[in-house]
């Protein structure tokens, strides 16, 4: 199946090996690959059953869900003035960070989203958000509106 046999080609015949025939040296692939495509389709097939899982029906309950899940965002605002804001009440800069360590000290989630003009330098935004890691959010988002560059050659 792998070798085949060869008639010898060229010469005049005279000096011949013992079966008449030289082996072939090269191994024929075509099984080889063969195999393997079936054995793609069979995993290509067998694969999306296997993340279905077992079809289950979940206990009822009548608890809410976890108060975290519900919890607003905190949400911190740097305005062209350069006032700062927790939610909707201005902070004065200096006593930003303790506040920040009251809110996280009360709050379950560490996320906040910065909206800062887009006139303010960007080392001021980078000074808020070095507070913001101080005072205990680590999870920082920052909050921008569509329409801006695209930065591939298109138009908007």
């Amino acid at each position: 199946m792998g070798a085949q046999l060869m008639k010898k080609s060229g010469g005049t015949g005279r000096r011949r090996r013992r079966g008449g025939a030289a082996r072939m040296s090269e191994i024929n692939v075509t099984p080889f690959v063969d195999v393997m495509l079936v054995l793609l389709i069979i995993f290509m097939v067998a694969a999306p059953m296997l993340t279905v899982g077992v079809p289950i029906e979940l206990p009822r309950t009548s608890a809410g869900a976890l108060p975290g899940d519900q919890e607003e965002p905190l949400s911190i605002t740097l305005s062209n003035d350069g006032s700062v804001m927790i939610m909707s009440s201005e902070v004065d800069p200096n006593q930003l960070i303790p506040q920040l360590r009251a809110i996280a000290a009360e709050r379950r989630d560490n996320r906040v989203f910065l909206r800062a003009d887009g006139a303010i330098p960007y080392e001021r935004v980078v000074q808020i958000m070095g507070a913001l890691n101080s005072g205990g959010f680590n999870n920082i988002g920052l909050v921008t509106d569509e329409g801006g560059p695209r930065f591939d050659g298109s138009s908007n």
